[in-house]
């Protein structure tokens, strides 16, 4: 019987079997929230892989919905997140650098990471050849450094959109690790032909956009999933540390009616003591630093027996 072909991206690696690793202060869970600050078209260049509007030229509708979060809900997201000390690691449509600095400077003051979301929400990598994704690639590490003079150390790609070439080219551009690979709740090494290159969680399950707009459910249930999603992971901490990502959207999270809910969690995890509030970069750095070697030592073992 043939055997499904796999992406081959990543090891096998059972949660139960894997090497210990650690977060600084003996943290059980690495808490970061990556709000996706991002731009769409109203009218983008056709993609034959996927349209970005269900309905004709003007799609009105959902464009000022998601034009809601720039304008009202990432204000008040970033208020309720800093009185809690939590800086964002903002997934970045780069095209905000021009159509709202305003929102860039806002994140910069507040010691926020900015990593790649692509250039528009609305412009996918689907089909694009190596050429055009390694000219996108170029475009928006650069944008990044000009306009925050950060390096791009992560990477959402648009939409969730890919190629065949995408990871190899993320570690040929020196980004660090990749948000695109949703199979673990502790970072994994990515398998690429050279360089390197790790998974860092971001979770569709504590997506707002999966469970607020795709599932339907109310505010109080995302708080219920998101309190319930990390006493599990604290739990299971003690005995080797997890990661919770909260992944949000500003035109979503920032409505009044939810911003409220929003704080309550917030207040919530960050209550608990052995909890690590931090950014995707950082979790990154403290990965590569201590725990890299002997997870791609493991593997490597497993893969041989």
């Amino acid at each position: 019987m043939a055997m499904l072909r796999e992406p081959g991206l990543y090891d096998y690696s059972p949660m139960s079997e894997r090497p210990k690793i650690t977060w600084p202060n003996g943290a059980r869970v690495a808490f970061w929230v990556a709000p996706n600050i991002e731009f769409y078209e109203l009218d983008p260049p056709l993609n034959p892989g996927r349209r970005a509007w269900p309905k004709p030229h003007p799609d009105v509708v959902p464009h000022s919905h998601r034009d809601y979060g720039n304008r009202a809900g990432f204000w008040r997201m970033m208020e309720v997140m800093a009185k809690y000390g939590v800086r964002g690691s903002v997934s970045l449509n780069v095209a905000m650098c021009q159509h709202h600095p305003e929102i860039i400077e806002a994140c910069s003051a507040l010691d926020w990471e900015f990593f790649s979301h692509g250039v528009y929400n609305t412009r996918y990598t689907y089909t694009m050849t190596e050429a055009q994704e390694r000219a996108m690639m170029e475009d928006v590490i650069k944008t990044i450094k000009d306009c925050t003079g950060q390096d791009t150390d992560g990477w959402l790609a648009p939409a969730l959109s890919y190629t065949t070439n995408t990871f190899e080219l993320l570690t040929e551009y020196g980004v660090k690790y990749t948000c695109d690979l949703f199979h673990d709740d502790q970072p994994q090494p990515v398998n690429t032909k050279s360089g390197k290159l790790i998974s860092v969680p971001y979770s569709l399950e504590m997506n707002d956009t999966v469970v607020l707009s795709m599932m339907g459910k109310s505010s109080r249930h995302y708080t219920e999933i998101l309190k319930a999603n990390f006493d599990q992971l604290y739990e299971e901490g003690a005995e080797n540390s997890q990661v919770m990502c909260i992944p949000l959207h500003p035109f979503l999270i920032g409505q009044p009616h939810r911003i409220g809910n929003f704080a309550e969690v917030l207040e919530y995890i960050t209550g608990h003591d052995k909890v690590w509030v931090t950014t995707g970069r950082e979790i990154a750095a403290h990965y590569y630093e201590h725990h890299y070697d002997n997870v791609v030592a493991a593997l490597t073992a497993n893969r041989g027996s």
